[in-house]
This record gives structure tokens, sequence and C-alpha cells, in this order.
């Protein structure tokens, strides 16, 4: 309801983007979402939440325009509303590990302990890419990979690299993305390529980072 003060009625309307992002589950939501459409079952499998609970984070999100639902049958499917909303996560991100402390100790403890190389920015990767200089290897599930990833990345889980690493050639160095800064599966990776002899790296962000930075993406 307006209140007829411009610069408070805007605020508040801000205020509402700032509360739906308000909460663990439902940035881990955005993250999940941000692969691709995804029912509300398999998102409330992934955040280990109920249903119901899923349902009502999820709710929250779209009434602030940060996700988009389409129904298929009695199934609802939920998708990143559009790049900017991916823009607005970077950026919270980006002041967080730069202000909080915590934030900045839980990198070192989980990431960068684990693997102290410098990531590669996604445009060193795309022009090293067209060269042929390295192999991209996409650690998600198969779904999200099919909904869409980074042009000839090969796709291999975590869970199946160590059994799938021939399809890998040794030459060229590996770089392991999986959907976002703060998904250790790329980490996982780049750990297990290392220690079986393979140059890899990790790339600096995920999919969705890619997408929406407008960068091609293949089907």
């Amino acid at each position: 309801m307006s209140t007829g003060n411009f610069k408070q009625d805007v605020y508040a309307q801000l205020a509402r983007v700032a509360k739906a992002i308000g909460h663990a589950n439902r940035l881990e939501l955005l993250e999940f979402v941000a692969q691709g459409p995804r029912g509300v079952d398999e998102l409330a499998a992934m955040t280990k939440l109920s249903v119901a609970n899923a349902s009502k984070h999820l709710q929250e999100l779209r009434r602030a325009g940060l996700v988009q639902a389409r129904k298929e049958g009695v199934r609802v499917f939920y998708e990143v509303a559009g790049p900017d909303v991916v823009d607005l996560l970077a950026a919270l991100r980006t002041v967080a590990e730069t202000r909080v402390a915590e934030v900045a100790q839980l990198l070192r403890t989980y990431v960068t302990a684990r693997d102290d190389l410098e990531p590669i920015p996604a445009a060193e990767l795309m022009a090293r890419a067209k060269q042929g200089l390295v192999t991209v290897l996409d650690v998600r599930p198969s779904e999200e990979y099919e909904a869409g990833h980074l042009p000839g990345a090969i796709n291999v889980t975590m869970d199946a690299l160590s059994g799938h690493l021939k399809r890998l050639p040794k030459g060229r160095e590996v770089i392991a993305y999986c959907r976002g800064p703060y998904c250790l599966l790329s980490v996982d990776a780049v750990a297990l390529l290392r220690e079986k002899g393979y140059r890899a790296r990790r790339l600096e962000d995920g999919f969705p980072e890619w997408k929406a930075s407008g960068r091609p993406v293949e089907n």
C-alpha cells in the first residue's frame, strides 16, 4: 500500500527483495534453480527440506520476482527469473566476502586450504578453450548439464570421475566447474585430478554466472 512518500514506498519494495534473499534456504534454492527448471519435490530433496517448506520458500521468492514458475500437468517447475537475479547474488557474495570475517574464514577452511591455486576467470577459459588448450569438465548432475552447459564441456559427475578418467586427455589442463563459487564439487574434482597426475584448476564461478554474463551455452 502506498504511503504517498515516494522514497519510502520504493524502499519498502526494495526491502521485499532483501527479505526474500535473507534466508539461507532461499539462497540455496536460488542456486539450484539457476541451473535450470526444477520441480518442488526435487528441490525439497536437494535442500533436505519438506515439500511444504520448500514450496513456502519458493513462493516467497516468486512474490519478490526472483523466480518464475510454470505448470506441467500437476507439477510446478521453478527457474530463476533472469540473469539480473544471478548478478544480485554475485553482488551479495562480493560484499559478504569482503565485509564479513566469518565468510572469509569459511572460504579459507573449505576452499583455499584444499586448493590454493587461483581459479581461472571466465574470459581466460573462453579464450583457451577456443584454442583447444584445455578440457572443460562439468561435474554437475546430468540433468543440470542437459539443461545447459559450457560449450564443449564433458559431463562426468564427481561420484563417477575416478572411473572415467580416460575421457580426459592427460596432455591438456582440465578446468572443472559446477553450480557456482560455493559449490565444492569442482574443488573435489580438481583435488582428485591432481592426485591422478592431471593439471587441473577450477573455473572462478559456475554455470549460472557464465550464462548470466551473456557467454555462449549449449543444451
